[in-house]
Order: structure tokens, then sequence, then C-alpha cells
């Protein structure tokens, strides 16, 4: 277990149903990604659901990933065209629309959700907290409304699908909603979280100062890309005979290397001997994003370099995605299946939300047909706090830099001991507060996930998957061939 986290508080926010609007569903979905629209659809055969989105159905990281019913994919001469990706021995991957696979799929699945009856879909609504009852069952959540007031919404079946957490870091392919939330509102009900130490990063973002570090996709690499340093030498080969098609983690490892030995902030992709139409429609989305920067593919190298990309570890799920919390169900990246292993194939993260979204649904409709919850009046109160308060985006900012810098892509023992105590310190003065919006109660969770992540990684002493220790380089099966998991007390 680790250190005793400074906040030791249930909820981030009063409980008080005499005075809080509430709402009923037989099931509740909370995230809008791939995972939820398809526990969503699947529940909805059966019973009513609520889908609940903390923007809007189009903010998950579904819409970024990058390469069913009625979904348009990519074909030549009628047959679906299949790619190879890093890691990959066959080539097994198909796309839509080129480099916008995930929002394909998520559009198709949007739309079904829309058109279904059985479906109340509330956006712009940030769960903040789950509840459970005396003993133990999950029996809804408390959020904030459009609106800004709270809301209890009860539910005979809770699916947690929120996404990752890739927001914890300064350099990250995740948009802004991957604050970790669902991971720390699992972790304060009671949830058994697991493999928190293994983030995946992603070695080939777009590095443009100012601007969000957009995907570079796998298959650039996969269809021939070559990676080269400042002068313009490859440099893969010097790494892993696989070269550019080697793993993910290895490849980020390599790029963080080249750029430690040459003085540089980035690499580059070429992609020069590409076709250019054909580059054009083959990846609309990538060939968009280097003209908006005056990149010409035919000339010009494309700077990139590693960024934090989707979370391995999360909320422990068996094969049914039923957690330890009675009525609590997780899906997707939130999840910890076991299904990665400790370093995730590309694509494979679409396809787990497909099929245990479903399985999610299907769990959940079996125990809204056997179980009728008893919703009871709570009432908890927050003690206020007389400590200081400290800038929450300045701790926000501070945080990820952090993260970035002594939980990143290479680890050691002193910087990520110093992590830990760093963001100890930041949660004394934030964790006990009671923040009335969104931004604060994120650095709540952030803080919270980030103390979990930086003790996990610190008591893995070992390198194995996307967890790489300087101090421990290699794998060690007789000490740490199994999961490290934390509960909260």
């Amino acid at each position: 277990m680790p250190a005793k986290q400074v906040e030791n508080r249930r909820y981030l926010v009063p409980v008080n149903t005499a005075s809080t609007q509430q709402l009923f569903t037989d099931c509740l979905v909370i995230g809008a990604g791939i995972a939820g629209l398809r526990a969503a659809l699947e529940a909805a055969q059966s019973c009513s659901v609520t889908l609940l989105c903390k923007g809007t159905l189009s903010d998950s990281n579904t819409w970024n990933a990058q390469g069913e019913w009625g979904t348009d994919f990519d074909r030549t001469d009628g047959q679906i065209d299949i790619s190879l990706e890093g890691g990959h021995s066959h080539a097994r991957v198909i796309h839509a629309h080129g480099d916008s696979t995930g929002r394909g799929i998520a559009e198709t699945l949007s739309h079904r959700v829309r058109q279904t009856q059985t479906i109340n879909i509330i956006e712009n609504f940030y769960t903040i907290d789950l509840l459970t009852d005396v003993g133990g069952e999950c029996i809804g959540t408390i959020g904030r409304r459009p609106s800004g007031s709270l809301q209890i919404i009860w539910a005979g079946a809770t699916l947690l699908a929120t996404g990752g957490a890739g927001r914890l870091y300064r350099e990250t392919t995740n948009p802004e909603c991957a604050t970790a939330d669902g991971l720390a509102m699992a972790w304060r009900a009671g949830a058994v979280l697991r493999d928190m130490e293994f983030m995946q990063f992603h070695p080939t973002t777009l590095y443009v100062a100012g601007a969000s570090r957009a995907l570079m996709t796998e298959t650039l690499r996969g269809e021939g890309a070559i990676l080269r340093d400042g002068d313009g030498e490859p440099f893969m080969k010097e790494y892993d005979p696989a070269g550019e098609l080697a793993p993910r983690d290895v490849v980020s490892r390599a790029i963080l290397d080249r750029m430690l030995k040459t003085g540089a902030t980035h690499v580059y992709l070429d992609i020069r001997h590409f076709d250019k139409p054909h580059f054009q429609r083959r990846f609309p989305l990538i060939s968009e994003l280097c003209e908006s920067f005056d990149i010409d593919i035919s000339k010009d190298l494309i700077p990139v370099r590693p960024s934090a990309h989707y979370m391995i570890g999360g909320v422990k799920a068996d094969k049914n995605a039923a957690t330890n919390i009675p009525q609590l169900f997780a899906c997707g990246e939130v999840a910890s299946t076991g299904l990665h292993g400790a370093n995730r194939l590309g694509s494979n993260s679409l396809l787990e939300g497909l099929v245990f979204g479903k399985i999610a649904g299907q769990s959940a409709v079996e125990v809204v047909n056997g179980h009728k919850p008893e919703y009871h009046r709570m009432q908890v109160a927050v003690p206020p706090s007389d400590r200081s308060r400290l800038d929450a985006e300045d701790v926000r900012n501070s945080l990820r830099a952090l993260m970035w810098r002594n939980v990143g892509i290479t680890r050691q023992e002193t910087p990520l001991t110093e992590a830990a105590e760093i963001i100890t310190f930041w949660q004394r003065y934030v964790m006990d507060k009671v923040f009335t919006a969104p931004f604060g109660w994120e650095c709540q969770n952030m803080l919270t996930v980030a103390g979990l992540m930086a003790h996990t990684a610190n008591e893995r002493k070992e390198s194995r998957g996307v967890h790489y220790r300087q101090d421990y380089p290699d794998r060690d099966d007789k000490n740490f061939a199994k999961h490290i998991e934390l509960k909260r007390e």
C-alpha cells in the first residue's frame, strides 16, 4: 500500500439528498467514448439508460484514435484495407477515413445512441463522486449539472467508462477531459486499482511550440516513414532490429535517448518519399494538420517527440467488467482487464472498448433485472479547512511538468521519491478544500492519481513493458511477475 495520502475524505463535496435534485435510472453510464457508447446501446435493449458526458459526445479520446454498425471502413477494389503497425508481426489494422478511425466509429455509435429512445443523454455533466451505501454497494453518483447545481442520480447499476489520465503529463495526445476523474472517484469509493505504473507513451506526436501534441499515426511508420535525428541521420536500427516498427516503448526510449545525446527538443519523421496525392487521401487528418503549419511533406521533415498516450492500468475489472464494488462495472481505458499486458499494441484499445463495452452493458442488465436497489437519505458533511489555499491552476501545471520529468518514459528511484514527496505536499493544501467547479475537482483527482502512479512506479523495481527503470533495466520475474494492486484504507 502507498503511504497514506493526505486526503482522507470519502467525497469531494457535501452530499445531502434532502436539498439536492434527484434523478432515477436503471443503468447509469459515465463516459461517452467508444466503451461508454457501446455499453449504453447494449443496456438500452433491456432497460432505461442515462448516459453522462463530461463534455459532449465528441470530446473523448476515441475521436482522436487513428487506426461497426455502418462504419465506413477504407477499402480497395471492394476489399477492406489492412495495415501494419509497430510491434505487429502481421498486418491486422483496419481504418476508417484514413487516419480518423476512432472518429468514424464514434460517429456511428453516437448516431445510434441519439436514435435510441431508452437512452437519456446528459451532456456537460461533471461527475464528482460515486455514491455507495453502508454495505459498500454503488447506488449512483453525484455531479454538477450544466446549470451549475448539484444533482444526484440513483442507479440500479453504474458503468464507469471515463477514459484515461493523459492530462497528468505536460506532453500528451489526450484531450483536455482526460484528467483521471474516473480513476480517482473509483479509488475514493473503495475500488481496487491495478497496474497504475503502466502509462504508455506514443513515440511520434507533432512537436510545434505552442500547439497541442497531435498524433502522427503509427501506420506512417508501418508504410515506410523513417525517423531521423537533427543531423538527418536515421537511428532506429541502432536501438532495435525492427527499426521504425519496434514496439512503442522501444521507439519512445530511442527518441528520448537521441534527443539527450544531440541536445535536441525533438527528432523528425521523414515521409518525403511518399506519394503526396496518395498521402493526402490515405491520411487526410495529418495532411491537413501539416499544411496548417506550412509543412510540405514532399520537401520537409515532420518534427516529432513522444507524449503520454494510453493508461494501461486502471480500475480492476474481471471478464464480466465487474469491479470489487457491487453494482459497479468498468470498461475501456479506465479499466484494468489485463487484456493489454504491460505494453498495449496499437489499435487494441478500440477493440477492447467495443468488446468490454458490450460485456459491461450485458452485466449491468443482469444486475438491474435481479436486484432491486434501496435508496435512502444521505447526508455527508465536509469539514471546513483552515489551511492556506494553493492556486489550482499553478498546481496543475506544475504537476504535469513534474510527472513528465520524474514519472515519464524512463524512471529512477530518486526522481520517483521526489515526485511522491512533492505531490504529498500539494495534496496537503488542495485535497482538504471544497471546490464548486470542475477545474478544482479535476486538480484534486489529478493529484490523487498522480500520487498512486508515482508510488507504484517506485515500488516496481524492474523494467517491464512500458515501465522502464534506468536503475533496474532488466525484467525480474522472480519478484515482479505480478500485478500491483491498491485499495483505499
